[in-house]
Parts: C-alpha cells; structure tokens; sequence
C-alpha cells in the first residue's frame, strides 16, 4: 500500500527539510545553501546527514522548536513524531494489500510504500529479506524513511518457519502493529463478525469417514490421519481442548512416516 500522492509530497518536503537542517547544524556540505539544493543531492551525499539524525534525535526536536521553515503546527507535530522511529534490522516476509509485513524481535509490523510500492523495491520473488530500515510514524500509518539496505542472504526452512509463525501469531491475536502513534490507532470494533459454525458438517465428514476400510495396512494408516486430522479439526471448531487430539494425529503421521520409510528400504 501506498501513501497518497500528497502524503508522499509532504513527507520528503519535511524529510528533507528536516536533514537539510541536520546537514547545517553538523557542517557536512557547507556549499549547500537551500532544502531544495540539499533535496537535489544523490542518495550517498545524503546518507551522512540522514544516518547523523538517526544517532542524534534530540536534532528532531531541535527543529520543530527553532522552525526555521516556518512550517505550520500539524506538519511540526509530523516531524515530532519521528522522535517514536524504531530504527535497525527487520525481516520483510510479505507483501499485502494493507501494507508490507516488516519483522523485528518477534514483533510484526504492517509498513506502507511513499512513491514507490514496496513490491517493487524489494520484490515477492526475493522475499523473506533482511533490510536495515528506519520505521516512522506519519498521520497514523507506519513507513519508513526512504532508504531501505537489503542483505543479500539465503533464509533456510528454520528461520522462514520461524518468521511464518511470527506473522501467524500476530494475525491471529490482532498483534500486527499498524502505527506508532497509539491515539491515532483505530479502536477495535465492538461487534465482531459471527463465525460459521462448521461443526456439523465435520461431524457427518467424521462419521463416513469412520465407515471406510482401507484395502491394506498403507491404506489404513492413512484413514487413521485423517480422522485424527477431522478429530482435530472437529476440537477447534467446538473450542474444546485441542492437546488429545493434536497428540493423536501426531501419533498417526508418525505410524504413516514411519511405513512409508519402511517400504522405501525394501
């Protein structure tokens, strides 16, 4: 997702008015005379300036306090804000339509594009990445500051299960952070959407499948699996405790693994 066209106007406006003013305060091109000539410098000529604000945040309020821009009260209370960056190496899982799925210490985060859609910054195919980013809070939303450094790494199974079961976890308990500004954050909504009860219908998939014989041992083992899987599926649908159940199935995949390996060794 990305911030609309006017948002993304106004973000590098005080983004770079707020480096530009950085970029004075610590002398780095003295020969620079405007936000508009430091706005105009290539990326690399403005990585000192940009790293600098980040090592020294105190430089954030000092400009919302002197103004130099003249800026109005809402777009200072913007940059204020900033002072809530959360800055360092993050995991970028996914990309969805409400945002990209940014992760950090178990913590997930939902991230929007400025001008250019994260997709297309760092694409699907190459995805999980690890980048070193700066998150920022702007009208409350989450982006970040324009730059993002990627690592070019292979994630094997382990770490990829892991950040899965990261995101899976913060969807289901509504824990995927979606701004960095708690009064801006949407309240949750007092009516929920009822849920389909499904019962029944595992409950008849249940009791046909408890009819079926297999023609042999292989064929057995399977049925077992996947009527402690319907078992399983029947617990969680009626809340009931789902440790019995999840320790049969398991019970069976391991009666299943363990004759399939047997009949690759004959």
């Amino acid at each position: 997702m990305l911030l609309p066209p006017e948002d993304a106007k106004l973000f590098f406006k005080l983004m770079w008015s707020l480096q530009y003013y950085v970029n004075r305060k610590l002398g780095f091109y003295k020969e620079i005379l405007s936000r508009e000539e430091y706005a105009n410098l290539p990326t690399e000529k403005k990585l000192e300036a940009r790293n600098a604000l980040w090592e020294h945040p105190e430089l954030i309020e000092g400009y919302a306090r002197e103004n130099p821009d003249a800026f109005p009260d809402d777009e200072l209370e913007i940059v204020r804000r900033w002072t809530g960056f959360i800055k360092g190496s993050f995991f970028i899982l996914r990309h969805l339509k409400k945002g990209s799925i940014f992760i950090k210490d178990e913590r997930v985060y939902a991230v929007h594009g400025i001008h250019d859609p994260l997709d297309e910054v760092i694409p699907s195919y190459v995805l999980p990445q690890m980048v070193e980013a700066v998150l920022l809070p702007f009208k409350g939303q989450i982006i970040y500051d324009g730059l993002l450094q990627g690592y070019s790494i292979h994630f094997g199974s382990g770490i990829r299960s892991n950040l899965n079961y990261d995101y899976t976890v913060a969807k289901h308990k509504g824990r995927i952070i979606t701004t960095l500004e708690p009064d801006t954050a949407p309240q949750a909504s007092p009516k929920s959407k009822p849920k389909k009860d499904i019962a029944p219908q595992l409950e008849e998939l249940a009791e046909a499948m408890a009819k079926v014989k297999g023609n042999d041992s292989l064929q057995n083992s399977a049925l077992a699996l996947a009527r402690a899987g319907m078992e399983l599926a029947l617990a969680a649908a009626i809340n009931s405790d789902l440790a019995p159940a999840a320790r049969k199935a398991r019970k069976a995949f391991t009666r299943l693994y363990n004759m399939l390996e047997i009949m690759e060794d004959e």
